[in-house]
């Protein structure tokens, strides 16, 4: 049984075997072609957090793939009252054929995955945020980058760490800039840099944006305030001062950079509204792909049931 709760529990071959995976599903899907790969199978979606790209994407996927989604709310089903996680994934696993979840702490979802019947797939914790560096990829990819230099900047959370398992997975260069004690989790960095000594990835952490984002060709950020975090709003927009991706910073990547946004994305906070419309293209590229992407890992899982 595999799970999807990382990108550090896979090889670089399987990494690109469902991105592979997810090009020719689109490329179907783009001829209106939707070949019933998960025929009748149902996806159970938990949600602890609130989503747009998230919940469409995996619905809308599974349809597509033949299947259906259950949206199960944290509200509406035992979970929310106090049911012992291990109890909900013990009870949802016998009925459905593979499971996503979408909640707070990474030992949830790991829980959950010990527990379950079938194949779990992460869509967001604090800690990762794999899925969404799938559809990142996938973009890159589609955007012809040959070889990512790839600078993020700004808070270091589950999208730098995603970007941490990625990076030193497949072997490319990976600068983050983030400002003083807002740096990522010493435990991931140390599963990274240990990942990249086998794959040859660089990775390289400093606090100047400038200095991360010179030379450049994928430049990336996040919300400076996730969820959950609302309470620090004012805290941490003095914290990030000088980390908005603006047009003097883009100005030092390298001329044909793209500018990824895993969205929503907060105006003249992480990224100034120049920069975004410029890079619109892109970013809505990078949002769609959530739903091909997805349907990669799906696939892949399921492929991979008994293996």
């Amino acid at each position: 049984m595999r799970h999807f709760l990382s990108l550090k529990d896979f090889t670089k071959d399987e990494i690109l075997e469902m991105i592979s995976l997810a090009q020719k599903i689109k490329a179907e899907s783009k001829d209106r072609i939707f070949n019933p790969y998960l025929e009748k199978q149902t996806l159970g979606m938990i949600f602890e957090k609130s989503s747009t790209r998230t919940r469409v994407s995996f619905e809308t996927g599974i349809y597509q793939l033949g299947g259906i989604g259950l949206f199960l709310s944290s509200n509406d089903i035992q979970l929310g009252r106090g049911e012992p996680m291990k109890d909900t994934s013990r009870v949802i696993s016998r009925m459905v054929d593979m499971v996503m979840i979408r909640t707070f702490e990474q030992s949830k979802i790991e829980e959950f995955s010990n527990y379950s019947a079938v194949p779990v797939i992460n869509g967001l914790t604090d800690l990762y945020h794999p899925v969404q560096l799938m559809a990142d990829y996938l973009t890159i990819l589609e955007c012809d980058i040959k070889n990512p230099v790839v600078a993020y900047v700004g808070d270091g959370n589950n999208l730098t760490h995603s970007w941490l398992m990625l990076a030193s997975k497949l072997g490319f260069e990976l600068r983050i800039a983030t400002p003083k004690g807002y740096e990522c989790d010493s435990s991931v960095v140390e599963k990274a840099l240990a990942f990249a000594k086998e794959s040859g990835a660089k990775i390289s952490f400093g606090n100047d944006p400038k200095v991360a984002v010179a030379g450049a060709n994928v430049i990336t950020t996040d919300t400076w305030v996730s969820m959950g975090q609302e309470d620090e709003k004012e805290e941490r927009i003095k914290a990030f001062n000088g980390y908005i991706v603006d047009s003097d910073l883009m100005s030092l990547a390298e001329n044909s950079a793209i500018f990824l946004h895993c969205l929503p994305a907060y105006r003249d906070y992480e990224v100034s509204e120049e920069v975004f419309e410029a890079h619109a293209n892109e970013i809505f590229l990078e949002a769609e792909n959530r739903l091909h992407a997805q349907k990669g890992v799906m696939v892949w899982l399921d492929k991979h049931r008994e293996n």
